[in-house]
């Protein structure tokens, strides 16, 4: 920071000194900057935040007032409102897919339904009104009391010792009561849950609730199983009819084409065509073996013949011929031929020979006949096989047309086999009336109403009371138009801001070193004591408000127009009361500080305000010149000016003349005026009447080096600076920057002030 003793352009050069009374150690600088100078993106979302915590803590009135009214109107509805119980039940809906008894109903709700949305479906058949209606109805059965409605004023007459009001039931009234179905997540449970103002009343709702849709839901599934039965009644008849007409017909075709069955898939002439092949089959095995006996029988030796081998009385002839043969042998050795043993022995063996004989060729005839009659057998067999055959080829056609009538028969008493089964079964269904729903929970009677909750309505009021006041200080801010902080007129007007003078100034001398203030409040015109605002940076130097000017010139200062640094500044605002005046001789007061000779020239001529701040006669000044005919290069200074009582500054008034003032201003006079002053001032600054209404700073401000904006923070709209500041950069007259005027450090974060030193620590307001 600079010294207090030199300037911000340099050494003073006439040893400026602090004001009477005030030490050196005591004289403070005070400076205006921007909190986030150096701020990125983080920073300037950070800075955005402040300002509007900042904002809400300005408005923090109209906050607690709502948020007070929010608590007051969250009481008030507690207290209004009728309390309300809440009664709950829980039931289990099992799956009907469990029951083995329901072979016709429904089950699970049907193909392709979840369990989860079957249970969505009950929940809202017990959402349905005409569950609710039968709920009801059974209820007024019941002989339920009247519903009486509460009194809402009831404690507020008990708060004012207030007679109760007399209630007079009615009987037509209904008991308002709420239903809330939840089916749990994963479960079959289903919680139910009544909300009525009277808790008996919430609690025999809710169970009359569950034994009526228990006792709708065995209602609907006796009507189905009977409407079941009905239909399948029905159709069991149908089906009958058409069973008895399909078997007439398969026994009329039957009859028709002689076909006749011994088994479900044979007929007769298939079995009879099937037994004489297997006789065919048999005769000819037979005949093969009879055929094989044959032939060997006829050629071999009789005596080699199986048949003549194996047979027993052959064989006995044979042992029998042999004995006699040994005995005739014996004989003949001791006997003649003629011996008559020898001859019965031969007569004998002659015997038996030709019986053995006799015997064997009944056995070869034998072979022989049953070969034959084997194959006479065979031959008969084949042609009735053969003529069979033929018969049975001829039926093939007719058995096609037959199986088609007798598969229809068949599928015929299958359906009505399995139809009958269903009615068997539909008529047990009806029979056994089980239930699926089972009661987890009864309703219990409950003791405290849950609603209304006076907790969580005062919270609600107070964070609605909060939010409602929030958005009228925001909505407020942004319907208000006006620029109240540093930063929005360069945004908005696209000039610099040269400057911010505070609405309030920390105090000096005594006052400051005790930690006390003073409000100098900057306004046009006298503060009604002794000491005016627009003299303050001469008659309080050490104060935050002088220094907000000093800051202000220093960026007037070392600002540029065509290299050159501006001499004759004009300085006018958007409108009336932004502080026109107080810039223009605090400015001057600042410029006189730092050894400039410096004029401050009053063109307002309607309303002239500089002669009284410095209490000078207003009876020569700036129209008085204008009007005069001698040439302003031969008058004295003292006829151009008057000499304050600050060192190095002077005032031009505005003089006594206030007719014909554009004429006055448009004259060559006007230019010749504006260069005499040049050369015998260092600084010019032209005090003006508000551009927007009077045309008097726009005809200035083409003989003036640069204009300042003068813009009161909270007063003067956007669209009046913009339009101000359009004018001028329409006449070509350069715009030096903007001096907001008035501003309220706390009301906004985004810049504040230091003070240097300030006792124990730096202190920012």
């Amino acid at each position: 920071m600079t010294n207090p003793d030199q300037s911000v352009l340099g050494p003073r050069r006439d040893g400026y000194a602090p004001a009477p009374g005030v030490s050196h150690e005591m004289t403070r600088l005070i400076c205006l900057e921007p909190l986030d100078a150096g701020g990125g993106g983080g920073k300037a979302d950070t800075s955005g935040m402040l300002e509007l915590w900042q904002l809400l803590l300005d408005r923090k009135p109209l906050m607690l007032f709502m948020v007070v009214l929010g608590v007051i109107g969250g009481l008030v509805i507690s207290v209004l409102q009728t309390p309300v119980y809440q009664a709950r039940t829980t039931i289990e809906i099992q799956s009907l897919s469990e029951s083995s008894l329901e072979p016709l109903t429904e089950r699970d709700g049907g193909a392709g339904t979840t369990p989860e949305s079957y249970l969505q479906t009950q929940a809202k058949i017990l959402q349905s009104a005409s569950l609710r209606s039968r709920v009801v109805a059974k209820m007024k059965q019941q002989r339920a009391p009247a519903y009486q409605p509460p009194d809402q004023f009831a404690e507020v007459r008990k708060l004012l010792h207030l007679s109760p009001r007399k209630a007079v039931p009615d009987l037509n009234a209904t008991t308002p009561v709420t239903l809330q179905v939840k089916p749990f997540e994963n479960t079959r449970i289903i919680e139910i849950l009544c909300d009525a103002p009277d808790p008996i009343f919430a609690a025999k709702f809710a169970n009359t609730m569950t034994d009526e849709y228990i006792e709708y839901h065995l209602e609907a599934r006796w009507n189905a199983a009977q409407k079941a039965a009905q239909w399948l009644t029905l159709q069991l008849e149908k089906l009958r009819l058409k069973l008895q007409d399909s078997e007439s017909r398969l026994q009329a075709y039957s009859r028709a084409t002689g076909l006749m069955f011994t088994g479900d898939k044979q007929n007769v002439e298939q079995e009879k065509l099937m037994q004489l092949q297997a006789e065919l089959l048999r005769a000819q095995a037979d005949r093969v073996m009879k055929q094989a006996a044959y032939e060997i029988a006829v050629g071999s030796p009789p005596d080699t013949v199986p048949q003549v081998l194996d047979n027993g009385r052959l064989g006995a002839y044979q042992s029998q011929i042999a004995d006699l043969r040994r005995q005739l042998a014996e004989l003949s050795a001791e006997l003649t031929p003629a011996h008559y043993k020898v001859i019965r022995v031969q007569s004998q063996i002659r015997d038996l020979e030709a019986t053995f004989k006799k015997e064997r060729d009944n056995i070869m005839a034998r072979i022989r006949n049953e070969y034959q009659a084997a194959l006479r057998r065979e031959a008969v067999l084949s042609q009735s096989y053969i003529a069979q055959t033929r018969l049975v080829t001829e039926q093939a056609g007719k058995t096609v047309n037959y199986d088609i009538l007798k598969r229809e028969a068949d599928s015929n008493r299958k359906l009505y086999d399995e139809l009958l089964d269903k009615v068997q079964g539909a008529g047990l269904a009806t029979a056994m009336r089980g239930s699926n729903i089972r009661v987890v929970d009864p309703a219990e009677t409950p003791q405290q109403p849950y609603r209304p909750n006076l907790i969580q309505n005062l919270a609600m009021g107070l964070v609605s009371g909060l939010l409602l006041g929030i958005a009228l200080v925001i909505g407020g801010d942004h319907i208000n138009r006006s620029l109240k902080a540093p930063g929005e007129t360069p945004f908005h007007l696209k000039v610099p801001e040269l400057g911010v003078i505070p609405e309030q100034a920390s105090g000096s001398g005594k006052a400051a070193r005790d930690g006390s203030h003073r409000v100098l409040p900057l306004r046009s015109g006298l503060d009604g004591s002794n000491e005016h605002v627009e003299l303050a940076t001469w008659q309080d130097r050490p104060s935050l408000l002088a220094e907000s000017f000093r800051s202000a010139l220093a960026s007037i200062l070392v600002s540029e127009q065509n290299g050159e640094r501006p001499k004759v500044i004009l300085v006018t605002s958007a409108g009336r009361g932004e502080g026109k005046s107080s810039t223009v001789s605090n400015l001057g007061i600042a410029l006189a500080e730092i050894n400039q000779k410096v004029l401050l020239l009053d063109a307002d001529m309607r309303k002239p305000h500089l002669h009284q701040v410095f209490n000078a006669p207003n009876s020569w000044g700036l129209s008085d010149l204008l009007r005069e005919r001698t040439s302003l290069k031969d008058m004295p200074l003292e006829a151009l000016a008057r000499e304050t009582e600050i060192n190095g500054l002077y005032i031009l008034p505005s003089g006594t003349g206030t007719v014909s003032i554009a004429n006055l201003l448009y004259s060559n006079r006007t230019a010749e005026l504006i260069q005499r002053l040049r050369q015998e001032f260092d600084m010019v600054l032209i005090d003006t009447p508000p551009m927007l209404y009077i045309s008097d700073a726009r005809v200035l401000g083409r003989l003036a080096d640069g204009a300042i904006l003068v813009v009161r923070a909270g007063r003067t709209t956007r669209d009046a600076a913009m339009g101000a500041k359009q004018r001028l950069v329409d006449d070509r007259i350069p715009v030096l920057g903007t001096i907001l005027n008035g501003w309220d450090p706390k009301a906004k974060t985004r810049y504040g002030y230091y003070v240097y030193p300030g006792g124990a620590g730096d202190e920012e307001a």
